[in-house]
C-alpha cells in the first residue's frame, strides 16, 4: 500500500495530479479541497494516498490532509458510494461540514452535492452517524481523526466495523494517539 507521496508536483489538472518521486510520476485523482491547497507546479508537495485495487485497474487517490483521506475511506464503505462520488462529496464539503451534516441529519445540504439524491443522502446519514460518534471523540476533530484511523486499523486486522467501534468506545478518553487507541482496543478485546 502507498501511504503517502512526497515529491515534486508535476501536473495539476483537476481531478488529476502527478507527483514525481525519485524519477517516477505517480498519477492520482484528488478532490477539489486538495487542489485548493496545492502549491504551484514544480513545488514540493506531500499527499496522503489511498490505493484502490480492482480487478480491472489500480487507482491512486491523493489528499492534502489525513482527515480527508479518512473520510474518503469511510465514504467508500457506504453502500452505493464509489470512489468518484466520494471525491465529489469531498470536493463539495469540508470534512468538518460533512461531519456536521451527518450528525445533524441535514439531508437537504447533502442533496446539493452532485450525484447525491434524497435516498443517498439519507443512507449516508444513517450509515455514517454510527461511524462518526461524538462519544468516541468528544475532544474535537483531531481525536475524531485518530479514532477513525484506529477503527480502520482494527477493521484491517479483521474486526467488523461495529465491533471495532464498540472496542474504541470502551477506551474513550484513555488515549488520543492512533497507536495507543489500537493497543488499548486490542487489550479490551483480549488481544495482545
Amino acid at each position: 500500500m502507498i501511504g503517502f507521496l512526497r515529491g515534486t508536483l508535476a501536473v495539476k489538472q483537476p481531478p488529476r495530479l502527478v507527483v514525481e518521486v525519485g524519477g517516477v510520476g505517480y498519477e492520482a485523482d484528488a478532490p477539489m479541497s486538495t487542489f485548493y491547497r496545492l502549491p504551484q507546479v514544480g513545488s514540493q508537495v506531500t499527499l496522503y494516498t489511498h490505493l484502490l485495487v480492482r480487478e480491472d485497474a489500480h487507482a491512486l487517490f491523493g489528499f492534502a490532509t489525513e482527515a480527508e483521506r479518512a473520510l474518503f475511506r469511510t465514504l467508500i464503505r457506504v453502500s452505493g458510494i464509489g470512489a468518484r462520488l466520494a471525491l465529489a462529496i469531498l470536493s463539495g464539503l469540508s470534512t468538518e461540514e460533512f461531519e456536521r451534516c451527518v450528525q445533524q441529519g441535514d439531508v437537504l445540504r447533502l442533496q446539493r452535492l452532485p450525484g447525491i439524491g434524497k435516498k443517498t443522502a439519507e443512507r449516508l446519514i444513517v450509515e455514517l452517524r454510527d461511524r462518526l460518534p461524538e462519544s468516541v471523540c468528544p475532544g474535537g476533530l483531531d481525536e475524531l481523526d485518530a479514532a477513525r484511523e484506529a477503527q480502520e486499523a482494527l477493521i484491517a486486522l479483521g474486526y467488523k466495523p461495529q465491533e471495532a467501534q464498540r472496542l474504541l468506545e470502551q477506551v474513550t478518553g484513555k488515549a488520543t494517539a492512533v497507536e495507543d487507541l489500537i493497543r488499548l482496543a486490542l487489550k479490551a478485546a483480549g488481544g495482545p
